[in-house]
């Protein structure tokens, strides 16, 4: 059972990552993971039965809210389903190489890979670049399939729906416009986060010691209440991210990936570190 604290907990992580999901284009597992990791040890789990649970609840959370995001900015206009779907392709792919990399990696090296990633997306879109606007850029199909990979590849690692990794890419490599990127990504993190939760599935099948309502490294329970609040507030993102212009948009992914970047890597919880 999930006490009062861990649901209200699960509640206020539901309606983050819906809000952030519509926003920019990004599945929330960076709040989801660390939030689900504390849950499960709080539950009384072996801290490395729980960092992988932690990561497939992730996933599997972030299909359905994705799912409302993009069907959201497919209503307004925004989405391009070729370059969605091209890339989708490839990044499942990537996803169950990167889950089954999740499960025999020592989870110190995924979550500083995981870091240093966040920080170079977030720096790569600081960079000067030319608005590519709200045109539907030219879909060249292998370039699409080359760069879904190892976004796919970095969702399934950290349990996140890898659009962190993607919006910077599509906005400075594929020459979208902000408001395009952040639509698109919403499809890719789809496919991605199936084909990862999946895969934590499988490889979690057998294992002794999980807890009721798990299948594999997937919890359903905790999943299932942070998508009832995260699709609704998926909505109240979306429509956030129509008003807000494309400089407000770039400024917010910044902030936030400098953030958690830097949160990954360790370096708050230094000796010393005033925050």
């Amino acid at each position: 059972m999930i006490g009062t604290a861990l649901l209200l907990t699960l509640i206020f992580t539901g309606l983050l990552v819906g809000i952030l999901s519509g926003l920019l284009g990004v599945g929330g597992g960076f709040i989801m993971v660390p939030i689900l990791l504390w849950l499960f040890v709080a539950m009384g789990l072996p801290e490395e039965i729980s960092l992988r649970l932690a990561l497939g609840t992730s996933l599997v959370a972030i299909i359905p809210t994705a799912l409302s995001g993009a069907l959201a900015h497919l209503r307004r206009g925004s989405l391009v389903w070729r370059a969605g779907y091209l890339l989708g392709i490839s990044a499942a792919a990537g996803g169950v190489v990167g889950a089954v990399l999740a499960v025999y990696l020592p989870a110190e090296m995924v979550r500083i890979f995981f870091g240093l990633v966040v920080l170079a997306a977030g720096f790569r879109i600081l960079l000067p670049q030319t608005d590519a606007g709200e045109d539907v850029p030219e879909i060249d199909g292998s370039r699409y399939l080359l760069w879904g990979f190892p976004v796919g590849v970095v969702s399934g690692m950290a349990g996140i729906g890898g659009g962190v990794i993607l919006v910077p890419i599509l906005t400075a490599v594929l020459r979208f416009g902000m408001l395009r990127a952040v639509a698109t990504s919403t499809v890719v993190m789809i496919f991605a986060a199936t084909a990862g939760t999946l895969s934590y599935m499988i490889a979690g099948t057998g294992v002794s010691g999980l807890p009721p309502g798990t299948v594999g490294y997937v919890g359903l329970l905790q999943a299932a209440v942070i998508v009832a609040v995260s699709i609704p507030a998926a909505r109240f993102g979306v429509a956030a991210a129509h008003r807000l212009p494309p400089a407000a948009l770039r400024a917010a992914f910044v902030l936030l990936t400098g953030y958690i970047g830097i949160s990954m890597l360790g370096i708050f919880s230094l000796p010393g570190f005033p925050f």
